[in-house]
């Protein structure tokens, strides 16, 4: 009898709501942003996160964790714990240049993460400061290329996307300015509004409102069409230098090892904030491209980490740049 007892008790113990395994999300997710607060990355998370805690039932908090070219806070969430509660939001820098910069990086992303969805691809602007003498980006070619030495440009950091794409453009005209980087593109877009800094290569989603408030001047987009947000601002292709091209991506990651039920949880959610009317439409007014069905599942996001990796690090590596 008294076993019987016991085996009872031992099964309602393993069936109760407390021993029992809580649903996912049972508490608050964390979303690293691996660089400062008010940069494109950081912006994308935010609208992101906003929506997604809603359809989850539980708070998605942002938390900027920036240094070594957002490097920092990718490094912290491939060495957390796979349960879902700690994402990244990382971007071209963090998931492809960082190989190619970082010979001790980390982490690798192409088997430390687990890919949830990629959120917004950002068309890359070139903008200089309203005092910068020139009036269109041909005539800012002809100024860069016999004032280099003088000028300068920011970035978020060594080995991010607006580095990369600066770099790229130093390399198509023969160009080497002075490299001004900080700790993410927030900070880099106030020292140009400040006048600290020549001009800067940004992803449009972050510096498209001081372009339309004529803080900046708006030189020209790396992309094949004009841009309806900002329609003034030509093409690279109409100034002269169509290979020129360049585009930014934000996307989410999951420490390798979670499970995949919680990663298509994500997915699902992630998907949601992109069908919000509300969310979409605020995406589309900063110049952000969306993801069609196919791009908005992990698989496409892992493809597209392997084929940027192949991309660019062989870019940084010709052009001898390093971060350590």
């Amino acid at each position: 009898m008294k076993r019987m007892l016991l085996t009872l008790a031992l099964g309602l113990a393993a069936t109760s709501p407390a021993m029992a395994q809580a649903p996912y999300p049972a508490r608050a997710i964390t979303l690293v942003v691996p660089f400062a607060a008010g940069g494109t990355t950081d912006i994308v998370a935010r609208l992101m996160a906003d929506h997604m805690g809603r359809t989850l039932g539980q708070s998605v908090v942002v938390e900027n964790v920036a240094g070594a070219g957002g490097t920092t806070g990718a490094t912290r969430v491939a060495k957390a714990t796979p349960d879902g509660y700690t994402l990244l939001m990382g971007n071209l820098g963090t998931q492809a240049a960082s190989v190619g910069l970082y010979p001790k990086l980390a982490y690798d992303p192409r088997t430390d993460f687990e890919p949830v969805m990629n959120s917004a691809s950002t068309p890359m602007l070139v903008v200089a400061k309203k005092d910068l003498p020139v009036k269109d980006f041909r005539e800012f070619v002809a100024y860069l290329k016999a004032n280099a030495e003088k000028l300068n440009y920011g970035s978020g950091g060594v080995g991010s996307t607006s580095h990369l794409t600066c770099l790229f453009l130093d390399s198509l005209l023969g160009t080497k300015p002075q490299h001004v980087p900080f700790r993410g593109s927030g900070p880099a877009l106030n020292a140009l509004l400040g006048g600290q800094v020549d001009y800067v290569c940004d992803q449009t989603v972050a510096i498209v409102p001081s372009v339309q408030a004529k803080e900046g001047k708006g030189l020209v987009v790396a992309v094949k069409n004009r841009l309806s947000v900002i329609p003034d601002v030509p093409t690279s292709a109409e100034q002269g230098l169509p290979q020129f091209q360049a585009t930014g991506w934000n996307a989410m990651f999951a420490p390798k090892g979670t499970p995949k039920e919680i990663v298509d949880r994500l997915n699902a959610a992630a998907r949601a904030a992109l069908k919000d009317e509300p969310t979409r439409r605020r995406f589309l007014e900063l110049g952000a491209e969306l993801p069609d069905e196919a791009g908005q599942t992990p698989a496409a996001l892992g493809e597209l980490v392997r084929s940027e990796i192949d991309k660019w690090v062989p870019v940084i590596r010709n052009a001898g740049v390093t971060a350590q």
